[in-house]
């Protein structure tokens, strides 16, 4: 399988690519491929909890799907293993709409007599982004605060922007209910 290719092909220059009807006809696009976010609410729902931590972008950026989910699983993971699932409530607070185009060149053998170059260069999907604007929150994770909760809310919180593209930050703050 190829690599992926780096973030300065997608560029930020025009309107989300979303167009996607429940009549097939009525389609901009075909053949997305599925989202890789499993799940966008973990831990204790129900829970009451008066302090948040979330993952805050200082620039605009496109996230990739196959990004958000390894840090949603690194988070996930280490939350679970140190709190427990009924001491916090984690949340993914962005959706991939974006999807990316991919105009496919022929290389190899002949590959000047088969591929059209630049014309009709449209592209083909290949994967899914979430746009994010500066300042806009990720992830959010809610929980009853002490000294030893802090600790581990912003380790896996840390851990997550390792995975994630960008400038991030880390924001605490009192819950309101």
């Amino acid at each position: 399988m190829a690599s992926i290719r780096p973030a300065k092909c997608y560029r930020w220059d025009s309107p989300a690519y979303t167009r996607v009807a429940k009549n097939p006809q009525d389609s901009f696009i075909s053949g997305i491929p599925s989202n890789k976010i499993m799940r966008y609410n973990m831990g204790n729902n129900a829970g009451v909890y008066d302090t948040k931590a979330s993952i805050v972008l200082n620039e605009d950026l496109q996230i990739r799907h196959n990004a958000l989910e390894a840090a949603r699983v690194t988070t996930q993971f280490t939350l679970e293993r140190k709190l427990g699932l009924a001491n916090y409530f984690f949340k993914v607070l962005i959706y991939p709409h974006h999807v990316m185009r991919q105009n496919v060149q022929a290389s190899g053998a002949g590959a000047d007599r088969v591929s059209e170059g630049m014309r009709r260069a449209f592209g083909k999907p290949v994967g899914r982004a979430a746009r994010v604007k500066a300042g806009q929150k990720i992830f959010t994770i809610y929980f009853n605060k002490n000294d030893a909760r802090m600790k581990i809310v912003k380790s896996a919180l840390s851990k997550a922007c390792q995975k994630l593209p960008g400038d991030t930050k880390i924001l605490v703050e009192e819950n309101k209910k």
